[in-house]
C-alpha cells in the first residue's frame, strides 16, 4: 500500500491541478492578509471559504481521480496486491496531496505576517486542522462514490448532489425543522442533527473556538453548553475521526468484493 500511496502522491503532485490548488490558497492568503492586515479577521473570514470550498474540491478531485486512473488500477488488479491496500493507497495519496497544498498554501503567507508572534496560531491550526479532516472525509466518501458507480457521469452527479446536500440542502432543512417545531425542546436534536453533518460540525467547532458562538442563534447556547468544554471537543474531534473512518472501511469492504 505504502508504494501505491507514493506513486499517486507523486503523481499528483506533478499534475498541475495541484499547483493551481496549491498557488489559489497561496493567493487568498496573501490578498486577505493585505485587504486588512488583521491576522484574527483573515482567520474568521478564510473559515467561511475552507468550509464550503474543501469539501467541494475534494469530492470532485477524488471522483476525477479515481475515474482517470482506472486503467492503472485496473493493470495493478492484475498484480498479486490486495485489493484494499491499492484503493486504500490511492485513497491517501489523493487526500494526502490535497491536504499538503492546503497547508503550505494557507500556511506561508500567514508566516510570512508573522503567525508565530501572534496570539491566533492555536485557531489557525485548528481551522488547517479542520480543513484537512474535511478533505480525508469527503475524498472518502467520493472514492466511495466513484467504485459504486461505473458510470462516470452518475459518479459525478452524486459527488456534487452530496456536497450540495451537506453544504446547503441539509442547513435548510435543519433550519425548516426547528421552525416547524419551535415549540418543542429541540436541543438534543439541533446536537445530534449537526454530528450528522462534518460540515456544520467542522464550522461549530471553528466558531466556538472562536469565541464568536453566539453567530449561531438558537443554537449557540446548546453547542456552547456542550461542545464548548474540553470535553466537548475531544468528542467532537471523534465524531470527525469517526467520520474519516468509515467511508476508508466501506472502500476497502467494497474493493474486496467488487467484481472489476
Amino acid at each position: 500500500m505504502l508504494k501505491i500511496l507514493k506513486y499517486s502522491f507523486y503523481d499528483l503532485m506533478r499534475s498541475r491541478w495541484s499547483y493551481v490548488y496549491f498557488l489559489f490558497y497561496l493567493l487568498l492568503g496573501f490578498v486577505l492578509l493585505f485587504l486588512n492586515n488583521d491576522l484574527s479577521k483573515a482567520v474568521i473570514t478564510l473559515m467561511n471559504i475552507i468550509i464550503i470550498l474543501v469539501p467541494l474540491i475534494a469530492t470532485i478531485f477524488g471522483v476525477m481521480y479515481f475515474y482517470n486512473s482506472r486503467e492503472f488500477t485496473e493493470l495493478l488488479l492484475a498484480q498479486p496486491l490486495r485489493r484494499s491496500s491499492i484503493f486504500l493507497g490511492q485513497y491517501l495519496g489523493v487526500a494526502g496531496s490535497l491536504t499538503l497544498s492546503l497547508v503550505l498554501g494557507l500556511g506561508l503567507p500567514f508566516i510570512l505576517y508573522g503567525l508565530f508572534e501572534s496570539g491566533v496560531i492555536l485557531n489557525f491550526s485548528l481551522l488547517i486542522l479542520i480543513g484537512a479532516f474535511l478533505t480525508f472525509i469527503f475524498t472518502g466518501l467520493a472514492f466511495n462514490i466513484a467504485i459504486s458507480n461505473e458510470n462516470k457521469i452518475k459518479g459525478f452527479g452524486y459527488a456534487v448532489l452530496l456536497w450540495l446536500f451537506m453544504a446547503v440542502i441539509y442547513d435548510g432543512l435543519f433550519l425548516l425543522t426547528l421552525i416547524a417545531f419551535e415549540e418543542y425542546p429541540l436541543d438534543s436534536f439541533s446536537l445530534a442533527a449537526t454530528i450528522f453533518n462534518p460540515i456544520d460540525l467542522s464550522r461549530i467547532l471553528i466558531l466556538l473556538k472562536l469565541d464568536i458562538s453566539a453567530l449561531l442563534g438558537y443554537t449557540g447556547a446548546v453547542f456552547k453548553k456542550f461542545l464548548g468544554t474540553q470535553l466537548g471537543f475531544l468528542i467532537s474531534g471523534a465524531v470527525l475521526l469517526l467520520w474519516t473512518l468509515l467511508p476508508i472501511w466501506r472502500l476497502a469492504f467494497k474493493a474486496r468484493r467488487k467484481d472489476f
